[in-house]
């Protein structure tokens, strides 16, 4: 049951990262996987700086989505179109 949320709440974090930040689409496969490294990635670096966004559903979800922008922002930054 705990992969089923995990891929659940990747696809939300993904989505909700690839609608902040605009660039070239991954699909639903290639968010579920940006929102769930993203989701590491958020965690890693918001516990560095000292800030925590909740325990909840959306503490979570908002971690993993700013984690995804920043994994999206590194794809982008790499392979970018020409």
């Amino acid at each position: 049951m705990e992969i089923v949320v995990t891929i659940i709440i990747g696809a939300i974090a993904g989505w909700l990262g690839s609608m902040i930040y605009k660039g070239s689409g991954l699909g639903i496969i290639g968010n579920i996987v940006v929102g769930i490294i993203g989701s590491f990635v958020g965690y890693w670096l918001l516990g560095k700086l000292g800030i925590n966004l909740g325990s909840g559903w959306i503490g979570i979800i908002l971690t993993g989505a700013i984690g995804a922008i920043i994994i999206l922002f590194l794809f982008n930054l790499i392979f970018k179109k020409r």
